[in-house]
């Protein structure tokens, strides 16, 4: 077990309360997913456990894993709540009521004051990321969630960080919580941190001399501000890289199309906000730059923390100007050791390289709701001689649509392949994204 894990479930299988900080990747919902279905009846068909996730991608990943540790439990149903998808399936799923509902504040909360979901047997509650859920003003929201769940439930809050507005709820809505912090830090053994110091203007061009020199086949690059996500990913393909930008301005089809792209390799280079980023699940990612600092060091800490997973050596590199100082002294203190501070003339910049994906993501025009499976897009891929199982990379279902990873050299192919032949018997629309 990790340590998060090792400390918390035997006083959530107790049915304490508990207030929980960790880092990213700590392994915190396979913690609180085993101890909701530990209480679940599924001969029950009553919404037993709630989880509550600032993001639609963040609710998708939890139930996702919540259904991965519900296999041996029959008829457990689960049910995921977000907005930015049509509603009106939404009502059909909730006539017979699910065990375990995941979602996003503003959704769930459309379905409570509407009637068409019913709280009043939840056993458990969960706050995941709570400090983010608060940054994105979901305060009044999860007030008004909480006040249609029984008094006597267990509440489990979880949270990257632990500012005084967490703490205020903590104490408004759980009982006696025991109080657990799991290292913060991330060992400077597994991720290397460099900070390099640009002048006014400079910012850019330090950025893509940071790629050719460093050449990360992956790269999480962080702004502060939506706007320039947008900006930076378009400027980065004026230069030639491809880069893809993640902020609140897109609609929620777009933001699936970018985090599949770049979580199946099809992308190189993700621009995102502290906000949108959460709920990333990239298994193996190279770098994360810091294009503007946090002027929170809590902040820095979770961003850096996205690299360097799973015993996976990593690599955070940031660029601040001489007037960001006090955000430096403010990490150093935070982390208790001094930072690495290079020039940025030590970059040795390849103008030849490009960061070229290895992968082409694939669009099918036909989803959960066509009853299309994995297996069915990978065998009508193979079915043809010419393309083998190990070109094919991730394959992603939703509802309307699917997506598919295939080896830059085969992609024509593969995209000829499922255009021109059945997928289960049917033909579907593909394009190349």
């Amino acid at each position: 077990m990790t340590p998060i894990q090792a400390q918390s479930l035997p006083a959530m299988l107790k049915g304490l309360d508990i207030q929980a900080q960790a880092k990213t990747g700590s392994g915190k919902t396979a913690a609180f997913g085993i101890a909701l279905l530990n209480r679940i009846d599924p001969a029950r068909f009553q919404t037993q456990a709630l989880v509550l996730c600032p993001t639609r991608e963040l609710a998708d990943q939890v139930s996702k894993e919540i259904r991965r540790l519900a296999r041996p439990i029959p008829n457990t149903k689960i049910l995921t709540l977000c907005g930015g998808t049509a509603i009106g399936p939404q009502f059909a799923s909730l006539e017979f009521a699910p065990h375990i509902v995941v979602g996003t504040p503003g959704r769930i909360l459309k379905h409570l004051n509407k009637g068409s979901l019913k709280l009043k047997h939840v056993k458990t509650l969960v706050l995941d990321e709570g400090d983010r859920m608060l940054d994105m003003g979901f305060h009044e929201d999860i007030m008004l969630i909480i006040d249609h769940t029984p008094e006597q439930r267990q509440t489990l809050l979880f949270s990257a960080t632990l500012p005084d507005s967490i703490k205020q709820i903590s104490s408004i809505v759980q009982k006696d919580p025991l109080d657990i912090q799991v290292e913060s830090l991330h060992s400077e053994k597994h991720i290397k941190q460099v900070f390099y110091e640009i002048e006014k203007g400079e910012r850019l061009n330090t950025l893509i001399h940071l790629l050719q020199h460093y050449r990360p086949e992956s790269s999480v690059v962080f702004c502060n501000r939506k706007q320039q996500c947008q900006e930076l990913a378009d400027e980065l393909w004026k230069q030639g890289f491809h880069a893809l930008a993640l902020h609140g301005d897109m609609e929620q089809k777009e933001r699936d199309e970018v985090l599949v792209r770049f979580s199946n390799k099809s992308s190189s280079i993700l621009i995102a906000t502290d906000v949108a980023a959460r709920g990333l699940d990239i298994k193996e990612l190279s770098a994360v730059i810091n294009y503007e600092l946090s002027p929170d060091p809590e902040v820095h800490i979770h961003r850096i923390g996205r690299t360097g997973r799973a015993g996976n050596e990593g690599l955070a590199l940031s660029l601040f100007m001489p007037s960001e100082v006090k955000k430096i002294s403010a990490i150093e203190a935070y982390q208790g050791s001094s930072v690495r501070i290079d020039d940025s003339t030590s970059l040795d910049p390849r103008e030849v390289f490009k960061l070229i994906p290895p992968m082409v993501t694939l669009c099918i025009n036909g989803g959960r709701k066509s009853k299309v499976r994995a297996g069915d897009i990978l065998g009508a891929l193979t079915s043809q001689p010419g393309l083998s199982g190990n070109q094919i990379g991730k394959i992603d279902l939703f509802d309307m649509q699917s997506y598919v990873a295939v080896e830059y050299p085969v992609a024509k192919q593969a995209l000829q392949i499922l255009s021109e032949g059945n997928i289960k018997g049917r033909r579907f629309r593909v394009r190349k994204l």
